[in-house]
Parts: structure tokens; C-alpha cells; sequence
């Protein structure tokens, strides 16, 4: 049986840094691929036999064929594939800076960028709503998102849910490719200490500040116990992947610290979980 990801999203969402990082973790990808010829990928990849166990299909970049992609996808479900489908998006404002700075037309060629992102959105909608997983680009960049993919693809994850771990700030928005979100600003902020507000979550000072506070270690029961009942049971629906997020004011002290130790604590359960702080460098 083959491993098929089918990667779609908004133009400018990171597709072509999303096809290079798997190519880097080993999926032979197919970039740009035309919906109808998803089927003969099919027939190429049976006959490789274990040189192409892991195939990437980048598709609705020229954005004509969009229709055709679910059926498509459900061809390849047909014939027994393990398939998944990760969807890229961002903020139409994120979409909007990032085609003016390039200066490349879109792909839908609309009235103005606003119009064709609009229409691209519209278009994408039944996609999105069919992914396994959706990644918000829109405060990553390069290199963050090429951690993010490696975390959540870079493993041998064909017999068990993906189970992700992120930190935020929510001054700097919340992330829209999360399950479970849990907000850790009623904690003592480490921030107001001028002697910890250079440090973060992850060095033993700010740790301490956090983790040994008696409301933190009630809170942290009560998450550990309620994960340990949900994962369980999503694994038991057929969840491909679980993004749980702790957010606090600037994402760098408390969500950074309770992430880590929520990771931990997965972990001794037998969870395997991967942690991604996205904003613990601002």
C-alpha cells in the first residue's frame, strides 16, 4: 500500500517551500500536477514498487482544475491508498503583502489581487474542508514552516496520530491549525520580572517562575487528564493528526514552559508528540 499527501492551499500559502521540505525528508513529489493525472501517478507508483512508497502530489497552483482534485482523491482511497491531504492557507491581508512584495501575477488573474484571492478561497473551500491537516502560514516564515513540516512529516507516522504541541502569543494571532487551544495567561507572567524577561520558557529560571506555582500545577492535572481521554479516542476515530496549542501575551515565557512540560507528561503516557514555539524568538 502507498502513502499518498496531497498538498493544496492558497497561492502564496508556502506550497513551493512545502514540496522542497518533503523532497528533503525523502517523498518523491510531483509538483504542479494536473488533477486528472493523479490516476496515472497511480499506475507509475505501482509499478515502482518501493522506490515510491511516499508520494507528495502538489496540486492547484494554475487553479483551473480544482474541481477534479476530491475525485481524484477518492480514486486513489478506492484502490486502498493511505491518503492525506494537507491544506496551506493564510490571512487574505498575509496573501495580499506577500504578492505585492513579489510582484507575480496570480494564478487566478482576477480584477486585483483582493478579487483573485477571493475567488481562490472560494474555489479551495471544499479542499480545505476535506484536509487532515491545516498549516497557517501566515505567521511563519520559511524556516519556521520548514520545522513545522519536518516535525509533523519527518517521522514514520503510518500506524498512529500526529500529535503537535504549539505555543503562541496571542498579541501576535492566534493559530488557526489547531484541535485544542488552552489560554495560559492567567499564570504569573514572567515578563513583569526584569531579571527573566530576556529568557524564555525553555531555560530552568522562567521554568521554575512557571511550573511551581500551585494554580500551574492544577492546571497542568487537569489538561494531562483531559488529553489522556481525548487522544485515545481520536485515535480510535481515525485522526490523522492532533495540533494542541497553549497561548499566552507574547509567546515566549508561560506557554513556552507549559508546552514543554504538557509534551513531557504526553510523552510518559506513551503520547508521542512533537513541540513547535512559534513565537519564542520575538
Amino acid at each position: 500500500m502507498s502513502e499518498y499527501l496531497v498538498v493544496a492551499g492558497m497561492s502564496g500559502a508556502g506550497r513551493s517551500t512545502t514540496a522542497a521540505t518533503l523532497e528533503d525528508l525523502g517523498w518523491f513529489v510531483i509538483d504542479n500536477l494536473p488533477s486528472a493525472l493523479i490516476g496515472k501517478v497511480s499506475e507509475l507508483v505501482k509499478g515502482a514498487g518501493s522506490e515510491m512508497e511516499r508520494v507528495a502530489l502538489v496540486v492547484g497552483r494554475g487553479g483551473g482544475d480544482l474541481d477534479d482534485v476530491l475525485p481524484a482523491v477518492d480514486g486513489l482511497i478506492d484502490e486502498r491508498n493511505r491518503i492525506r491531504i494537507l491544506f496551506l492557507d493564510a490571512d487574505d491581508d498575509v496573501l495580499v503583502r506577500r504578492f505585492e512584495g513579489t510582484r507575480r501575477r496570480h494564478p487566478q488573474e482576477g480584477r486585483g489581487v483582493v478579487d483573485s484571492i477571493a475567488d481562490e478561497r472560494r474555489l479551495l473551500a471544499p479542499i480545505r474542508d476535506r484536509a487532515d491537516i491545516v498549516i497557517d502560514t501566515g505567521e511563519l516564515n520559511v524556516n519556521q514552516l520548514r520545522s513545522r513540516l519536518m516535525e509533523v512529516f519527518g517521522t514514520d507516522q503510518t500506524t498512529t496520530m500526529s500529535t503537535s504541541i504549539l505555543s503562541f502569543g496571542f498579541k501576535h494571532g492566534l493559530p488557526r491549525d489547531v484541535d485544542l487551544l488552552f489560554d495560559c495567561r492567567f499564570l504569573p507572567n514572567p515578563y513583569w520580572d526584569e531579571a527573566l524577561r530576556p529568557m524564555s520558557g525553555e531555560e530552568d529560571p522562567v521554568k521554575e517562575f512557571v511550573l511551581t506555582r500551585p494554580e500551574t500545577e492544577a492546571f497542568l492535572d487537569k489538561v494531562e487528564d483531559l488529553l489522556c481521554l481525548l487522544i485515545p479516542a481520536y485515535v480510535q476515530e481515525g485522526k490523522s493528526y492532533l495540533t494542541i496549542a497553549l497561548g499566552c501575551t507574547g509567546g515566549r515565557h508561560r506557554s513556552v514552559a507549559i508546552g514543554n512540560e504538557i509534551a513531557r507528561r504526553l510523552a510518559a503516557h506513551g503520547f508521542a508528540n512533537t513541540v513547535f514555539h512559534r513565537d519564542i524568538d520575538r
